[in-house]
């Protein structure tokens, strides 16, 4: 009986392994310009193409590609080999290959153009998942019947050798015949410069509060600006040049989800003199500058939106909160002695020549009367603004930017003297653009496109409100309760990146390519070429945008850069 029991079992079990499925995937690349959204919204399926890009020496090339299978998968990885181009080799280490993670997304109001207003009632604006998060995790299960994306970063070293590179891209899978893809990369001659040399004004403004938040860390602590490193490297690596600093508490009123405080404590002396300590913003700016946003510190605000202002006052020995408009006497007071210290205090750190005061969207009577305090107090203090065009000071705001909604008062005449002045010149989007934009749902390449506009409407970069004030739990929910989501941020906790901040760098790239290309022609007097580029930029407008979409003017450009 035992010899039989034993033959029976030999004789199922191999019965048993066989019949036992193996799960199968399919792998393609997509177009980066298109993401998956689960739940409705916008039709936005993948395009499928052949990796075979172009690429300057120094540039980050990136791709994607989309994993699908009708049953789940288990314990998914990634890895891709060496790109090869003869003996010469990209390694594997400057390539980065990450899962593309779903957070939860509102849909745009499609009845009009601007998106600003209350959002508390979020049944009233759809629910979607998209396909944003640049994840950190290494491997994954995938639910049956979903598009998995992953997102490819190709770093091309600067002293890379000309030339066709050829590699593969894998993933695996638990129970599953791995799937592999071919990698091809046309390396070019040209060299890109590294980021923190790039002419392009890219300004977000950033929020270190949210991150002490989210980490659970003690404000200013040491984990807390170790927890920022991660977040605020992946903003200098896309080219940040101005440092975010708040020289009073609440300048937006605390709208965000973490409000903003003050980086500098002012103390009303018993004698009526003041003090200010530095030590906040001091270590804030020596922080950013390490990691390379050292261009410009922009320093808000002198006018927040609620006229309102505190200090400690020391013959009551408690915090004193007071109402002042712009121009009147208490203002001025406060106001006129801390920008006599606080100049005092730059020059001797020698930061003074990049310190901007900076405004957001204030009335022209109050910046005149701003403008006047600080020409009485220290007439070289220099002025950011971004906001409405105020033609009677135009020329006192060295780094203005204006809303991309309100372009058409700008005129032109007057953005090309402030380049033959070296001012700086930005456009930004924010809840007033419905397209083109940096929200969750966002068509991709509208975050390319911006950049190419910026080139053919004769800007010098791109400002946005809102590097990372998070929602509450945004690797979860992007949503927030004013604006849609993603209008907060842009970036995800922890140095996860986004779909979006991706396509954006590319588009400033494609920016820096245009302007080392047209002065090269220039200098070398080739009009065909300067030609050939002014009809590309055309395609680049406001009203092109919102009736065709990125798509169009984007995939001209790419055709015509691509070729030089």
């Amino acid at each position: 009986m035992k010899n039989i029991i034993t033959l029976m079992i030999a004789v199922v079990l191999p019965i048993l392994t066989t019949a036992r499925p193996q799960s199968t995937f399919k792998l393609d690349w997509a177009s980066t310009g298109s993401h998956c959204v689960i739940g409705g919204g916008q039709s936005l399926e993948f395009q499928k193409k052949a990796f075979n890009h172009s690429a300057w020496r120094g540039e980050k090339v990136f791709a994607q590609a989309v994993i699908s299978s009708d049953s789940e998968l288990k314990d998914v990885t990634l890895s891709v080999s060496d790109l090869r181009n003869g003996k010469s080799v990209i390694s594997s280490e400057n390539i980065t290959l990450q899962f593309v993670g779903f957070v939860v997304s509102d849909l745009l109001d499609t009845t009009k153009y601007g998106q600003c207003g209350s959002r508390e009632d979020k049944s009233k604006w759809g629910e979607v998942l998209v396909a944003d998060v640049l994840d950190l995790t290494e491997s994954m299960n995938i639910p049956a019947g979903r598009r998995q994306p992953v997102w490819m970063t190709v770093g091309v070293p600067s002293d890379a050798k000309p030339g066709k590179y050829s590699g593969r891209l894998t993933v695996s899978s638990a129970g599953a015949k791995s799937r592999s893809l071919n990698v091809e990369l046309v390396v070019s001659g040209h060299i890109l410069p590294p980021a923190r040399e790039w002419a392009f004004h890219l300004d977000l403004w950033q929020n270190p509060y949210s991150v002490a938040r989210y980490a659970g860390v003690p404000l200013w602590s040491d984990a807390h600006f170790e927890a920022m490193r991660p977040v605020m490297k992946m903003l200098a690596d896309a080219g940040q040049k101005s440092v975010t600093a708040t020289i009073m508490n609440r300048p937006w009123n605390g709208q965000t989800e973490d409000a903003f405080g003050s980086m500098v404590t002012k103390i009303r002396r018993i004698d009526g003199t003041w003090l200010y300590d530095y030590t906040i913003f001091d270590r804030w700016v020596e922080f950013m500058f390490s990691l390379g946003i050292d261009r410009q510190i922009n320093c808000y605000s002198m006018i927040p939106w609620a006229l309102s202002f505190d200090y400690y006052d020391q013959a009551t020995s408690s915090n004193v909160t007071f109402q002042a408009a712009p121009g009147s006497p208490e203002y001025n007071d406060y106001w006129g002695s801390f920008i006599a210290d606080f100049a005092r205090h730059l020059k001797s750190k020698g930061w003074f020549e990049k310190t901007m005061i900076a405004m957001d969207e204030r009335p022209l009577e109050s910046m005149q009367a701003v403008l006047g305090l600080i020409r009485k107090v220290e007439p070289d203090f220099k002025i950011s603004l971004a906001g409405s065009y105020h033609e009677p000071v135009i020329y006192d705001i060295v780094d203005f930017s204006e809303t991309f909604s309100g372009k058409e008062e700008f005129p032109e005449s007057v953005k090309a003297k402030r380049k033959e002045l070296g001012l700086t010149t930005t456009f930004y989007t924010c809840c007033a653009e419905a397209y083109p934009n940096l929200f969750v749902i966002s068509d991709p390449d509208e975050a390319t496109w911006l950049g190419w506009f910026a080139q053919a409407d004769n800007y010098d970069g791109y400002l946005r409100w809102a590097y990372n004030s998070w929602t509450l739990d945004p690797l979860a929910d992007a949503r927030f309760r004013t604006w849609p989501a993603g209008d907060c941020f842009v970036v995800y906790p922890e140095g996860r990146g986004s779909v979006h901040l991706a396509k954006l760098t590319e588009g400033i790239q494609d920016f820096e390519k245009v302007r080392i290309l047209r002065d090269q022609w220039q200098k070398e007097g080739n009009e065909a070429e300067l030609a050939a580029l002014s009809e590309v930029l055309k395609g680049f407008t406001k009203e092109n945008i919102l009736e065709e979409g990125p798509v169009k003017a984007l995939s001209a450009a790419k055709i015509f850069i691509d070729k030089k």
